[in-house]
């Protein structure tokens, strides 16, 4: 039985927890079997890479870890739930 997850690849989300808390960005995969998604530019992470053809000096690569499904939300029920918040204020 494959979970069903409130976000899936291709969607905009912020991130609404955790060290990187502001964040938004484009889902370029989901980890299903731990839960976790990588969004495009949140939570870089640097991966040293050892001399090869490619770089014969060696180099460090920055590329997305993973953050949980939990600290994402979708860019435009984030969007909404601000508006709702904001609508109150106005009126007093």
């Amino acid at each position: 039985m494959t979970q069903k997850f409130h976000v899936k690849r291709g969607d905009q989300v912020v991130v609404i927890a955790g060290s990187h808390k502001g964040k938004s960005g484009k889902i370029l995969e989901v980890l299903a079997a731990k839960s976790r998604a990588r969004v495009e530019g949140v939570a870089m992470i640097k991966r040293h890479l050892k001399k090869s053809q490619e770089h014969p000096q060696g180099t460090i690569a920055e590329r997305e870890g993973s953050v949980h499904i939990s600290n994402l939300m979708l860019q435009s029920v984030f969007d909404a739930s601000k508006r709702k918040k904001a609508a109150p204020a106005t009126v007093a």
